[in-house]
């Protein structure tokens, strides 16, 4: 496997870098907290062409894998900016696998589509469920009735990445008798609530579905499945762009500050608490690429793979932002300054898509079920 970047794929992490560095998201991210509004990025993302990263060029879009859109991904972590692009990916590859209707206005940016994160069975829950509002037990799915290809969704669903001001809900759903359904649901038939947790940045709504009428995409579970795997992904990519600038910014602190004649930096305390950022961003980067290449070219190793992604790139981004705090000492651990910003990223961070323990957990029981297996046959 050639873990070196293509030049296309160079060109496309350059190109976002450069697009993202235009605007002043961190100062936006301070501003949120007191109210202030964030800058609307989409227009950017349009221009780049980043809705449609994930959607087969016949149907409008660029044609590009799982590990480019992780390199986008990974620069919008790096500046903290609010790009409300990881649920639009999830939701556009389901509708590419349907080859859904409404995939050139989603590819080309026109429509911007959220998708309902739905959690796919596992060892320890044999259904498929969706975030709670509250609490450690997960929500059933909303309920469905189908006539023909129009599907009518009862629910509410919680914690939608990217819900405020998205124009097309995908949505999935089971009926009476227990069957898997997907529904493209327009913004005019949902109510949003929009919510703000810890980091002003993240764009969150819960969904309320009374009703609401929409049509049936042609995707099954495993469609939807993969969509939750792009989802982890993503946040994984996001999360180690991320430590990328932490780590710069406690470095350049602890080269700069001096105390008892010599730099911070020369103390073992923060010498070895960079390292460890260093280590456990390379470590994170390196099941990164494991995912990329699962997805395209692995893919009954791409679950396995995205949720160690996950594991590991929320541990880093959470030491990270920590350690960060530490290195800058009493400056740093007061609102005035912008490291909190980055602690506050974390902590949201690894709560979303049912939160990295549950990506652990998914780690824990391919393991142990593996490891069971070999037993058995041996």
């Amino acid at each position: 496997m050639n873990l070196a970047l293509s030049d296309e794929q160079e060109f496309l992490r350059e190109a976002a870098r450069g697009a993202l560095s235009r605007f002043k998201t961190v100062e936006a991210a301070r501003e949120g907290l007191e109210g202030g509004a964030q800058p609307d990025l989409w227009p950017t993302a349009v221009e780049a062409g980043w809705p449609g990263l994930l959607v087969d060029e016949e149907h409008g879009g660029a044609g590009l894998s799982v590990f480019d859109a992780m390199l986008v991904a990974e620069e919008t972590g790096r500046f903290l900016a609010g790009v409300p692009l990881i649920s639009h990916l999830q939701a556009t590859s389901v509708l590419n696998a349907a080859g859904h209707a409404a995939l050139a206005a989603t590819a080309a940016g026109e429509q911007r589509a959220a998708f309902v994160p739905a959690r796919p069975p596992g060892d320890r829950e044999t259904s498929w469920t969706i975030d709670p509002a509250s609490g450690l037990e997960r929500a059933p799915l909303p309920a469905a009735s189908v006539d023909g290809d129009t599907v009518t969704v009862d629910g509410v669903a919680h914690w939608v990445l990217d819900a405020p001001g998205a124009d097309l809900f995908v949505v999935p759903a089971e009926t009476a008798d227990g069957t898997f359904v997907v529904a493209a649901i327009p913004a005019a038939s949902v109510s949003v609530e929009t919510v703000m947790r810890y980091d002003a940045t993240r764009s969150l709504g819960h969904v309320t579905l009374a009703g609401a009428q929409g049509t049936v995409v042609d995707a099954g579970p495993d469609a939807v499945e993969r969509a939750w795997y792009v989802g982890q992904s993503l946040l994984a990519a996001e999360s180690v762009g991320t430590v990328d600038t932490i780590l710069e910014m406690a470095l350049t602190y602890a080269k700069e500050r001096f105390t008892f004649g010599r730099t911070i930096g020369s103390y073992q305390a923060i010498k070895h608490g960079l390292v460890e950022i260093l280590r456990l961003r390379e470590n994170a980067r390196s099941l990164l690429y494991w995912a990329g290449y699962a997805a395209g070219d692995v893919p009954e190793e791409f679950a396995m793979a995205a949720s160690c992604a996950r594991t590991a790139g929320s541990k880093a981004l959470d030491f990270a932002a920590q350690r960060n705090i530490a290195t800058h000492g009493g400056i740093g651990a007061t609102w005035e300054h912008d490291a909190p910003l980055y602690f506050r990223r974390a902590q949201l961070s690894r709560r979303l898509l049912g939160g990295s323990a549950d990506a652990a957990d998914r780690v824990a029981g391919e393991l142990i079920a593996g490891a069971a297996a070999s037993a058995a046959t041996a």
